[in-house]
């Protein structure tokens, strides 16, 4: 062992024992809940990983080189394949999963879904025209709030209900961005917040309309008239209830939404938006109309927003205000920043990182949580941009000449 492999070891094993020592208090496991043995396994595991890194920093260019070119060449083969192959194959894996998968996947799988379709809105305001939100979730609970109103009180279908959601969410946007868009930056963030909460509390207190904290029970679910064998091939009322219909109904709106933020990204409005993020001043002065572009920005992502809401609504059969808090728009927030901001492969990758992988660990719930945290903290600390970047089109001029 050389002196420096020594000096980085230690502090390696310093280092794993202060963390353990620190994070103890806070997993709420007392002495009698936790065996020896498994506390002596744990700080084990976490020494055999960190000398791992240590010797896998160690073992010389030649092993690092060699796993180097393998992983690059793999991943050339692989974007070699068409992309219509990619495209098929990942629409059959989409397809076959909920026939698959127990119903508990099928759960996540839907609940990933609706954040992928939030996710999505969020980035609009967020990722494209760099706008900080952090009381988006007011758009998912005007959209819920309006099909449960409209289907208990009107006795309206979810498909007629639907656009409606939108233009509500979207009027929402225009209400909440019209006095504040003004503004920039902290500001900017702090209005959007006191908006959200004030919608939470309004649906919180105005009992007539909205039930107060009881909620709105007795939504009607989505509807679909198809052709039954065993009605002579006439037509017939099939409620969407089961968890495999509800998933192909939201993948249907993920798509939907997907398609939609591609197309608009690539449009001039999407270039727009993104001159005003990178330098709205300059973007001014070229004749673009900011204002307007950032208003319609925020309408954009309330309509996706109202649609996911009006999907939560018909699923649940129920909605309270309890369901839409601040917590809920930073966790979509956080999808948006750790996936990557305008890129909608990174946005779907987030929701996959934060809503199925606790899921995936929830035996050990005395440290995902812990684990989520750190795992973010590094995330920001190396890797910034997201775990999916959005390739820039073109370089600035400053950029050209570094």
């Amino acid at each position: 062992m050389t002196p420096a492999f020594k000096s980085v070891t230690f502090k390696l094993i310093l280092g794993t024992a202060w963390l353990f020592l620190l994070v103890w208090p806070m997993t709420g496991i007392k002495p009698e809940g936790l065996e020896f043995a498994q506390a002596a396994q744990i700080v084990g595991a976490a020494l055999v990983a960190a000398m791992a890194i240590v010797l896998a920093s160690k073992l010389g260019r030649k092993v690092d080189l060699g796993v180097g070119r393998a992983v690059v060449k793999a991943a050339s083969r692989l974007s070699a394949l068409p992309g219509a192959l990619w495209k098929t194959a990942g629409m059959a894996a989409l397809l076959a999963f909920p026939v698959l998968s127990p119903r508990y996947g099928q759960d996540v799988a839907i609940n990933v879904l609706v954040y992928v379709t939030l996710g999505l809105g969020l980035n609009i305001v967020v990722g494209l025209a760099g706008l900080l939100d952090l009381g988006y979730i007011a758009f998912y609970g005007v959209g819920a709030y309006t099909y449960a109103l409209l289907s208990v009180h009107f006795q309206m279908s979810f498909w007629l209900a639907l656009p409606l959601c939108a233009a509500f969410a979207a009027m929402a946007g225009c209400f909440i961005g019209y006095p504040t868009l003004r503004m920039r930056g902290d500001y900017l963030a702090i209005v959007t917040l006191g908006f959200g909460e004030i919608l939470r509390l309004v649906l919180n207190n105005w009992m007539k309309l909205t039930g107060g904290p009881n909620g709105i029970l007795g939504i009607k679910p989505p509807a679909l008239y198809l052709p039954a064998p065993e009605n002579g091939w006439g037509m017939s009322r099939f409620l969407l209830k089961s968890p495999i219909s509800q998933y192909y109904l939201i993948l249907a709106i993920a798509l939907f939404t997907v398609i939609a933020v591609r197309r608009l990204t690539d449009s001039r409005i999407g270039r727009a938006w993104e001159a005003i993020r990178e330098d709205e001043t300059a973007a001014a002065l070229m004749g673009v109309n900011t204002f307007a572009l950032k208003l319609l920005a925020y309408a954009m992502g309330a309509v996706f927003g109202g649609v996911a809401g009006a999907f939560f609504a018909a699923k649940m059969r129920f909605v309270s205000p309890g369901s839409f808090t601040f917590i809920e728009s930073a966790m979509v927030l956080s999808m948006v920043v750790l996936g990557g901001m305008g890129s909608i492969p990174g946005i779907v990758l987030g929701a996959l990182t934060l809503i199925a992988l606790p899921e995936a660990f929830r035996e050990f719930e005395h440290y995902r949580m812990l684990v989520f945290g750190a795992a973010m903290v590094f995330m920001m600390l190396f890797r910034p941009a997201g775990l999916l970047p959005a390739k820039r089109v073109g370089r600035r001029s400053e950029e050209a000449h570094s």
